[in-house]
């Protein structure tokens, strides 16, 4: 079956970096649309980053020039590159993957909180 596993998160300062990992299996991960997003209690989950097959790249606007996504198909491994922290960014992180536009699988989610 389909796997996702994210890890990575943790408590960080303000202004400090994380870099997110999410492992897949079960899945033709080159094949996939890989992203990431996040959630805090109360509110839906909404979209941080995606990278296509060929790469290509979309942020949301909030995180634009603070994170990266990037992908690793050889490990089939989605990574996210978080910089310049901010409390705002608190929130339980989500990997998804989307193999055709109707499926979608997601992992069990990694908290990131910040907070001084």
């Amino acid at each position: 079956q389909v796997q996702l596993v994210e890890s990575g998160g943790g408590l960080v300062q303000p202004g400090g970096s994380l870099r997110l990992s999410c492992a897949g299996s079960g899945i033709i991960f080159r094949r996939c649309e890989m992203g990431w997003y996040r959630q805090v209690p109360g509110k839906q989950r909404e979209l941080v980053a995606t990278i296509t097959r060929s790469s290509i790249t979309n942020y949301d606007d909030s995180v634009k020039g603070r994170v990266t996504i990037s992908r690793d198909n050889a490990k089939n491994t989605v990574y996210l590159q978080m910089n310049g922290l901010k409390p705002e960014d608190t929130a339980v992180y989500y990997c998804n993957a989307r193999p055709t536009q109707a499926d979608s699988y997601w992992g069990q989610g990694t908290q990131v909180t910040i907070s001084s």
